[in-house]
């Protein structure tokens, strides 16, 4: 019997590849997503599937949301504005696409006796933890982004409703995700700009922030893994590689997937790139490799991999 799995966000660039791999796998696959930042490109493959269905909903219209995922046998929430730094211009959006519209979808699940939710969250509801790597246990959780303190709400929302309605919930914090299909995030950004101006790259901050990257391919296969392998009724995993790398490191493997030659780095800033940038990220992933998962991809190789595949498809 195929599992009718609703997928909010599913248009994006992590959504569409989870959706790939839940059609594969043979499930009957519903996307939700208002197109915000999804690309139906990104689904086009799938049109003539009779297991794929396409619905375009803003999950703030509840009356339609509470309809839509009636007889969903699981919620894979991925929709939000993943744009960290748009918190320090517009202060409203993180409350809105996040917290909201994760509040709209546990209302439509409760009312409809959906049991079971997988929400994708962030490295950022740590903070600047003093431990590092991060495991899923570290406290206290002080994001210093409006888009980390969204993530920790939303968490904090499904973990409830989870206790208060006897829902089970798999949550999920993510390193940084990278690879074919991405849409934001600094190897976007370094293309970009380089693109602009071949001979000169900015780079936000000294360059020595070192972070963990990992290839949206391990990433989608880690999550189906630890669904698989977990039933607790509230189940947290982090998400990541074993390894960082620094901004200057990834802006070398951006110049040399371009083919170019002499380009001056300069850099902007202090230790911080931005407000609500933080500068050194690794997580702990011993909880997931203790049921049998390890990640294929390393921090340069997600990285090189990521780029070369950006600039293959434009």
């Amino acid at each position: 019997m195929k599992n009718k799995i609703i997928v909010t966000g599913g248009a994006g660039f992590i959504g569409s590849h989870l959706v790939e791999r839940l059609l594969l796998r043979g499930d009957e696959v519903i996307v939700l997503d208002n197109l915000s930042s999804g690309k139906m490109d990104f689904l086009k493959e799938h049109s003539e599937n009779p297991d794929f269905k396409f619905i375009r909903l803003d999950l703030l219209n509840f009356d339609d949301l509470k309809k839509t995922v009636k007889d969903a046998d699981a919620v894979f929430h991925l929709a939000a504005n993943p744009d960290v730094r748009l918190g320090v211009s517009d202060t409203r959006v993180h409350l809105e696409q996040n917290i909201m519209a994760t509040y709209n979808l546990l209302e439509a699940m409760r009312i409809n006796k959906i049991k079971n939710i997988l929400f994708t969250s962030t490295s950022t509801v740590y903070g600047e933890a003093t431990v590092i790597p991060t495991p899923e246990d570290y406290g206290p959780l002080v994001p210093i982004s409006l888009y980390g303190a969204s993530k920790l709400s939303c968490e904090a929302l499904i973990t409830s409703y989870s206790s208060t309605f006897d829902m089970n919930c798999w949550i999920f914090r993510f390193a940084n995700i990278v690879g074919p299909r991405g849409t934001h995030g600094i190897i976007v950004d370094f293309i970009n700009k380089l693109l602009k101006n071949p001979s000169s790259l900015e780079i936000l901050g000294d360059g020595e922030q070192r972070k963990s990257y990992l290839h949206v391919y391990d990433c989608v296969e880690a999550m189906l893994f630890a669904i698989d392998n977990s039933n607790e009724m509230v189940n947290i995993f982090n998400i990541g590689s074993e390894d960082t790398i620094s901004s200057t490191e990834i802006g070398r493997i951006v110049v040399e997937e371009m083919g170019l030659e002499n380009v001056g780095f300069n850099y902007t800033g202090g230790s911080r790139g931005w407000k609500g940038d933080v500068p050194r990220m690794m997580l702990s992933i011993d909880k997931i490799k203790s049921l049998g998962w390890k990640p294929f991809h390393n921090s340069e190789k997600s990285v090189r991999d990521a780029a070369r595949s950006l600039l293959d498809n434009g």
